[in-house]
């Protein structure tokens, strides 16, 4: 093999995850983002990607990371998060820790002409409170 590539380029390659996800959007598009809160930062408020499924990973710090129908869980640096998309509530994203920053990259698979982020309101999340599960 030519000396301009790394012989052992294939087991360079670690899965981080690897999911299923429920629809891909006709004519997605894919966006990738990165997120970046202070110390202590509560994150967006409620929101949902209503065109199509969300895939992230924590590049610093640790988030709290809240979907509607699971527990919250905290994610530290190095971890790969995913959310559906649709009509699935994302409650938190929130920074665990008030002592250093937490940073992660999202990709959204999104129809173009659409918002890829939708906020919640109150009167929705007090409508749909039985399907988050208590922390």
């Amino acid at each position: 093999m030519s000396e301009r590539y790394d012989a052992h380029w294939e087991s360079a390659l670690t899965v981080l995850q690897e999911v299923q996800p429920p629809f891909i959007p006709p004519g997605a598009h894919a966006m990738t983002v990165t997120i970046a809160y202070p110390p202590g930062s509560a994150g967006a408020p409620p929101h949902r990607h209503p065109s199509g499924p969300a895939f992230g990973y924590v590049l610093e710090g640790e988030m709290l990371f809240e979907l509607e129908g699971e527990p919250p869980r905290v994610l530290s640096a190095g971890e790969a998060f995913w959310e559906p998309g649709g009509d699935v509530i994302h409650y938190s994203d929130a920074n665990n820790r008030d002592d250093v920053a937490c940073r992660f990259v999202v990709t959204m698979l999104c129809v173009p002409g659409q918002p890829m982020l939708t906020l919640v309101d109150e009167a929705e999340l007090e409508a749909r409170k039985h399907l988050r599960v208590p922390r």
